[in-house]
């Protein structure tokens, strides 16, 4: 129910969708309505920040700040966390061709942890978060992905039923069955590792964060016009899910903080 209940409610919270519902419904109320013109107006303006000025990166530099950034070069771990979203499996069921997105990091170093660490465990962590056909599984295009970048199979293993971040944490703790003592790496996209660490943390694990995916720069670049609007509005969107989860997820008791620090 929750998982649905998300979904649904994001379909009509999105800054975007709600914005240019707002600013569709100022224009057709504005003939007979004098209000309506100041909504699609305010909407207008609203949409237009997004586009140009540093807002996206404002609003997600400090869940990437959060969590800092680490080396690769540290005490050989247990095992090495992936959580899904990096991944588009109806894609790659339909090219027959592995395809990443925005988050292909997660994918890339999880890969190369392993290389590092040949004695690891490589877990991936991620089904399907798919509304309506949830057939194609993210671990499958995972597998695939790690076999072809020389990953062995024996180093390998694969959580297929989580559709979001509280299902990550509570299947992958069921998969490794985590022991007292041992350092486990948690690797997602560096905004996200917040919510991702007080998933885990509520979970009764506690592993290092990897952040890894950062759409900032972490310096005064980040105060810049975008140039991009399209990638802009994108930020912007990822920004405002993952502030949104934080909270959602603390009020109904997923994690122990609203802002999960180191």
């Amino acid at each position: 129910m929750f998982f649905v209940a998300s979904k649904i409610f994001w379909l009509l919270a999105s800054p975007l969708h709600l914005l240019l519902i707002l600013l569709l419904a100022g224009l057709i109320l504005a003939p007979r309505w004098r209000p309506g013109r100041m909504l699609a107006l305010a909407a207008a303006i609203v949409l237009a920040l997004i586009v140009f000025s540093p807002a996206s990166a404002l609003l997600i530099r400090p869940l990437e700040d959060r969590f800092p950034e680490r080396s690769a070069v540290m005490t050989p771990p247990k095992g090495i966390i992936v959580l899904g979203g990096a991944v588009d499996e109806g894609l790659t069921l339909a090219r027959n061709q592995v395809a990443l997105n925005e988050a292909a990091e997660r994918m890339t170093e999880g890969a190369a942890l392993a290389r590092l660490y040949p004695q690891a465990m490589l877990v991936f962590s991620g089904g399907s978060s798919a509304l309506i056909d949830n057939s194609a599984k993210e671990a499958n295009v995972a597998r695939r992905l790690w076999r072809e970048l020389g990953v062995p199979e024996s180093q390998m293993r694969f959580e297929d039923r989580s559709r979001n971040t509280f299902e990550n944490a509570a299947f992958t703790k069921r998969l490794v069955n985590p022991q007292k003592g041992e350092k486990w790496l948690l690797v997602t996209s560096a905004y996200h590792m917040p919510r991702a660490m007080g998933v885990f943390r509520a979970q009764g694990m506690d592993p290092e964060a990897f952040p890894v995916d950062y759409r900032t720069f972490g310096n005064a670049r980040d105060n810049r016009p975008p140039g991009d609007g399209a990638r802009a509005v994108v930020i912007f969107e990822t920004a405002a899910r993952e502030w949104v989860g934080l909270l959602v997820y603390r009020l109904t008791g997923k994690t122990n903080a609203l802002f999960p620090a180191p």
